[in-house]
């Protein structure tokens, strides 16, 4: 369930609640959700319970009892706790969600996340003749044109010809006889021309967009370092990485898989693919309890030494029990488009993909896609293939949407 999801969720249940009477206040055009902070209960929260108490004349948190009765039990929303004056703190149920995203993102592709955030709005950006500006502005039109909207890109004077090579267009130069949306970043400091001959086209591009529009962009030499410092670096290098999976595993002849039939239970007229979080046959893992069962945590207590490989090698075939801040990035990406359309700020998805590489290089290294050593290849082992492919997609996805390449190879 992604952020967008659960909004409309928790919107759904207000409008439930006023239908029926339990709740009168007018429904709100939306419902902002945002994950918990540091030392916050369960993976996002909710305020809408706080903004309905004044109109429907009834504290807040009797506001929050009557929407948590309509929200618990949804469709991927695991448990809904009541937090201070009322807010709503939603614990995301991973266990099928996780499953059906990846299923989605390889369904979707690049194009995973877009939607109809802006859907019949229509833009004008205008900006002055500064490559910064330049480059921002095309960023935003096509961050909303993904959303739905349509968008026209105006400049005060004649472009720099060498826009051109940075993959920005100008619809139309001059002095516009109505107001438009204004695009005006701090100058980058140097021409076109001269940051592409120091620092190339997709360096140029992440430099000028990485910072917020009012932060100085950093231009320096540090964004041709091959190093995890260099955020350009460390987002194509996990695209990178993602797709050399696939090509691996296409050479042993593995093939990622999250789908309903990877999840089918074995049948009783003969064996069945097993399900994709399954331990390899004869591992130490398909023996073990479940990890969360009493009788783990009793023989875990007795025999730590002995018992502990079994527990890290079932830990290890439950990638989503492993790759939470994964199956969290995939599923924040959409939320993360809309808001960098909505507020006309790039930079938001540039953090946002150094969040997800981070994310799948940290799942990669702990939870392999592929047979190691003389183990056999599994359901589990294409479910983390599927997950890794559908991070490479997003990666993709979003320095698309930056106009920023993603090599295959680094």
């Amino acid at each position: 369930m992604t952020p967008a999801d659960l909004s409309r969720t928790v919107l759904h249940a207000v409008r439930r609640a006023v239908d029926e009477d339990a709740l009168r206040a007018p429904v709100p055009a939306r419902v902002r959700v945002e994950r918990t902070r540091p030392g916050g209960s369960g993976d996002y929260a909710c305020a809408v319970a706080l903004q309905l108490a004044g109109p429907a004349g009834i504290p807040a948190r009797g506001v929050a009892e009557i929407l948590r009765e309509r929200v618990a039990g949804a469709p991927g929303i695991g448990r809904v706790e009541i937090t201070g004056p009322g807010f709503l703190n939603f614990t995301i149920d991973t266990s099928a969600d996780g499953a059906a995203r990846v299923r989605e993102v390889l369904a979707q592709g690049i194009r995973y996340g877009w939607g109809a955030e802006c859907a019949g709005q229509v833009h004008q950006l205008h900006h002055r003749r500064e490559v910064r500006a330049a480059v921002l502005a095309g960023a935003v039109a096509k961050l909303l044109r993904a959303q739905g909207a349509r968008v026209r890109v105006t400049c005060e004077e004649a472009p720099d010809l060498d826009w051109a090579r940075l993959g920005v267009t100008v619809d139309a130069h001059g002095h516009p006889p109505t107001p438009l949306t204004e695009v005006r970043p701090l100058p980058a400091g140097a021409t076109a021309g001269e940051l592409l001959e120091r620092l190339g086209v997709d360096a140029t591009r992440w430099g000028l967009l990485r910072a917020a529009g009012h932060d100085r962009a950093a231009l320096g030499d540090e964004l041709l370092v091959q190093g995890e410092g260099n955020g350009l670096f460390h987002v194509r290098y996990a695209h990178a990485r993602a797709r050399a999976l696939i090509r691996e595993g296409a050479r042993l002849g593995l093939t990622g898989a999250h789908g309903a039939e990877n999840d089918a239970p074995e049948r009783a007229d003969g064996p069945q693919a097993p399900a994709p979080d399954a331990p390899p046959s004869g591992s130490r893992a398909a023996d073990a309890p479940a990890p969360d069962a009493p009788a783990l945590h009793a023989a875990l207590a007795d025999h730590p030494g002995v018992l502990a490989p079994a527990l890290h090698a079932a830990l290890a075939d439950h990638p989503g029990v492993l790759a939470p801040a994964l199956h969290a990035a995939l599923a924040d990406h959409p939320g993360v488009l809309a808001a960098a359309a909505r507020h006309q700020a790039p930079d938001r998805l540039a953090r946002h993909l150094e969040t997800l590489a981070d994310a799948f290089l940290d799942f990669q290294g702990a939870t392999p896609p592929l047979p190691v050593g003389d183990e056999k290849p599994s359901a589990a082992h294409r479910s983390r293939l599927a997950l890794a492919e559908a991070a490479g997609t997003v990666l993709a996805g979003g320095l698309s949407l930056l106009g920023i390449s993603a090599p295959e190879h680094l």
